[in-house]
């Protein structure tokens, strides 16, 4: 049941999350101005951010489960 609940808890937030732009202030007015000017890239930049900017947190939540389950079975 634990399980289950960490797993529903898991989907919830990442699900209800908003959207972030996580972008230098030099990166964002290149992308909107490209946005503006009807061009696509600076909805591609962002999403390749937040891309990049997850994998660290995804690894340390991978790596803290690991522990966590090595520690709980001894």
């Amino acid at each position: 049941m634990k399980k289950l609940s960490f797993i529903f808890l898991f989907l919830a937030f990442f699900s209800l999350s908003t959207e972030v732009n996580a972008q230098c202030s030099m990166c964002r007015r290149v992308a909107e101005s490209n946005l503006e000017s009807g061009e696509k890239r600076g909805r591609g930049l962002n999403t390749g951010i937040l891309y990049l900017m997850s994998l660290p947190y995804l690894m340390g939540g991978v790596a803290g489960y690991i522990w966590w389950k090595n520690k709980k079975k001894s």
